[in-house]
This record gives C-alpha cells, sequence and structure tokens, in this order.
C-alpha cells in the first residue's frame, strides 16, 4: 500500500493532474490516483476533468491566477488606530468609531474590534479583552 500524503498544495495536486494528463491517462484514472495517494477529498472528479481541460486548451501554469477584488482598508496601523481609540474611551459604542473613522464600514469596525484584530467583547457596557486574567475578573 501506498503512503498517503495529508494536506498536499493546490499546485502540487495540478502539476500530478498535468503530468498524467501529458502521459494521455484519462481523468477518471487520474482522479483515482490522486484519491488514492493524496486522500478522499483532495478534489472532487469534475474538477479533475476541469483541470485536464484546461491544459489540454493550452494552459500551463499550475498556480491560482491573480483574482480581482476590493483590497483590504485593514492595516496595522488602522488596527492600532482603532485600539488606541478604544482605551480613550472604553465606553464606546460602533457608533461612536464610525464617527472617528467615516471612512470604514461599521460592519469593518465591528469585525476589527471584536473578532478578527483585538478580540475585545462588551462586559458591563465597557470592552475588554477576551483572555481576563483571574486578577482582572475579580476585579
Amino acid at each position: 500500500m501506498f503512503k498517503t500524503i495529508v494536506d498536499p498544495a493546490d499546485c502540487e495536486v495540478r502539476s500530478v493532474i498535468r503530468f498524467l494528463n501529458a502521459k494521455k491517462v484519462k481523468p477518471a484514472e487520474i482522479h483515482r490516483q490522486l484519491v488514492e495517494i493524496y486522500g478522499e477529498n483532495v478534489m472532487t472528479d469534475g474538477m479533475v476533468k476541469k483541470w485536464v481541460r484546461q491544459f489540454n486548451d493550452g494552459r500551463t501554469n499550475v498556480h491560482d491566477e491573480a483574482r480581482s477584488g476590493r483590497p483590504s482598508i485593514v492595516n496595522d496601523g488602522l488596527v492600532a488606530k482603532v485600539n488606541d481609540k478604544i482605551r480613550e474611551n472604553r465606553l464606546f459604542t460602533i457608533r461612536m468609531l464610525f464617527d472617528e473613522f467615516p471612512q470604514i464600514s461599521k460592519t469593518v469596525l465591528h469585525e476589527i474590534v471584536t473578532n478578527r484584530f483585538l478580540n475585545y467583547r462588551k462586559l458591563c457596557s465597557r470592552w475588554f479583552p477576551k483572555m481576563l486574567t483571574d486578577v482582572h475578573e475579580t476585579k
């Protein structure tokens, strides 16, 4: 039996598809071999067929192409400014922060404050870091 490779890179799997396609192996057989080595969740049969079709149409790059989209406005400087405003007045609301940073939507501000960056949560009408020590909790 073969050794299973866990969590392969996407470009690695596509390289295998390109190699086996060049050897004229059918897409169904390519998928079977991928599942045998990389496991059940590697790629669907339809995706293997899609990549085989693209390689047959002349594609040579196995990496993802650049995608268009709105660039993120969140950076370390902005997170630091938001954190400074919070520390100035812990009784703030997201609405008050929005008044301070009108270029940023309330949703993005809420995301910065709560989940992804600062990890604050509302506690007794004040914002506190999520990770409180026993000393902080008793105060």
